[in-house]
Order: C-alpha cells, then structure tokens, then sequence
C-alpha cells in the first residue's frame, strides 16, 4: 500500500491567515515551511487512489503529486473516492472541488453523512455520487485491493451542527489493509482521548498517522490568546502524562506519524525541544508531499 501525506496541518493551514504568532510569522518570512490542510491518499495497486478527507486544498494536492494527475484521456483520473473521518470543514469542503468527477465513492458516518445532507443536494446536481456508511458492519473493500474497517473516535460534532444528543460516530478511526501484502494503517487524525480501541488497532498495525494537533493541553490559550471556548478542540496533545507520546511509547514496532499539526504547535519547527523529544520516542512529523510504503 502507498500512502501520500498530501496535507499536514490542522484547519486554516501552515501560516494560517489570520495569526501572528511566531511561529506564523516565521513561515511567513520563509524561515520555516508551510503546510496545506490535513488529507492523505492511499492505493493497494497504484492505479486505484482513495483520500482520507477531502481538504479545502485538494486541488493544490492532487497537482502536486504525479500520481494523482489526469490521463491518459482528458478527463481520466485515478481517484476513486473519499474516506470521512468526520464533517469538520477542513475535513469535508474539498469535495466542492471535486464536484465534476463521475461516480466517486463516499464513505463516512451516518452522522456526518447527514450533516453533509445540504452539500451532498448541491453535489448530485454536478456528478451522482455513491454516499455509504463507513461503520456498516463487516468493513468495506477499496478497489485496488484495499480492506477497511471504521471505527468510532469521539462524540463531538463539527461547530456548525445543532445541538443534538452525543453519538461516538461522529469522529472516527480507519483501519485500512492490503490485502495482498497485509500491510496495515491506521488513519486517526482527530483523538479526543485514548482508548483501548486505538491501542488494539495499534496493536494490529504497521503504521499509524494519528492526531498531533496540540503538543500541549493550553497552547491555544498561551500561544495564540485564545479563549476557553475555542480551547476545548477535542483534541489529545502530545505532550504530558497522559498525552498520546506517552500512549504511543506502548507501540514501539509500529511506524507512528503525526499529522493535523495546528499552527501554534512547536513541533513545526524542526529545531524546536518538542520536535527533539518526539523523535527521540522515535515518532515522526514528516512534510507535505512525504510518501512510503505499508
């Protein structure tokens, strides 16, 4: 299985447009790289390609990767659809862009399948598209030999949903295996807490791309003076006692890749401590583009 990290910061990008913190300030300065919005692209036979999330900079990373580039004929593409792992726009508003394709696979929870009711309506006009349940049971099969299995992660809805009754589904986890080698990745970009469910994929893996939006529990709040309100993410940070390094130092033999890195996390920066100490738990923040085998 090849995987393409085509995107690897959190919502709003790497410098995100609206910040001055310094670490923004020094990407926008040049002094350290920037980062599209989280996506990654998968295939068992490097004809069939699959996304996990569609980020609002889709088009710039479909373009940027020879792989995924038309042909042979005009309108030929490799992409075959999208695997949601919840109705976070960062996560969901790249597929307008895809609108034109015919016949795409979508799979996701049946909450966030509902809380895309509006899009899905304008999207059907441009391209019929197949919606599917990511969490039917059994899993599904990927063409390109692809076996995947859903997970439930977390019960927070995206900002924009009503208040309505808490449901695990609407933040999940993917398991996804070749089934000609067994290669197996575990896809988990949003992680409001540890659970025995992400140590048993773990368990079960090869490689995982997990969730490294915060390297601390207030860094919104002490880097970029956020509220409260805007703190609580539903996200695990890296760092502390009960952070994901810790959790992720019971996996030595798994491949363990962070991703969905938010703007004020010092991990952005390769000279950083925090950087230093995450690889020396043999973790890695690789960049856009990074691609390896499963």
């Amino acid at each position: 299985m090849r995987v393409v990290l085509l995107g690897t910061a959190s919502g709003g990008g790497f410098p995100q447009w609206n910040c001055a913190c310094a670490l923004c300030a020094a990407a926008c300065d040049g002094k350290l790289p920037s980062r599209t919005q989280e996506s990654v692209a998968v295939t068992g036979n490097a004809r069939d390609w699959w996304l996990l999330n569609a980020s609002p900079d889709i088009r710039t990373q479909l373009t940027a990767t020879a792989a995924l580039r038309p042909g042979p004929g005009p309108r030929d593409s490799p992409l075959r659809g999208v695997l949601l792992t919840d109705a976070e726009p960062h996560h969901v508003a790249g597929l307008t862009v895809l609108r034109e394709a015919t016949g795409l696979k979508v799979y996701a929870p049946r909450p966030v399948l509902a809380a895309l009711t509006p899009a899905r309506a304008v999207l059907d006009h441009y391209a019929p598209w197949d919606w599917s349940d990511s969490l039917a049971e059994g899993g599904f099969v990927l063409a390109g030999g692809l076996v995947v299995t859903a997970h439930p992660m977390g019960a927070k809805p995206p900002t924009y949903v009503l208040p309505s009754p808490p449901d695990e589904r609407w933040v999940t986890a993917y398991r996804i295996e070749d089934l000609a080698t067994g290669g197996a990745l575990v896809y988990a970009p949003r992680v409001a807490a540890w659970t025995d469910t992400l140590d048993d994929l773990l368990t079960a893996a090869d490689c995982a791309v997990l969730d490294g939006t915060f390297f601390t529990a207030d860094e919104m709040g002490t880097t970029a003076r956020v509220g409260a309100r805007r703190r609580s993410m539903g996200h695990l940070p890296v760092s502390g006692h009960r952070g994901s390094l810790t959790a992720l130092a019971r996996h030595p033999g798994v491949r363990r890749i962070y991703t969905h890195l938010n703007n004020t996390n010092p991990l952005l920066d390769p000279r950083s401590a925090a950087r230093a100490q995450v690889s020396a738990a043999g973790v890695e923040v690789l960049m856009d583009g990074a691609e390896f085998v499963v």
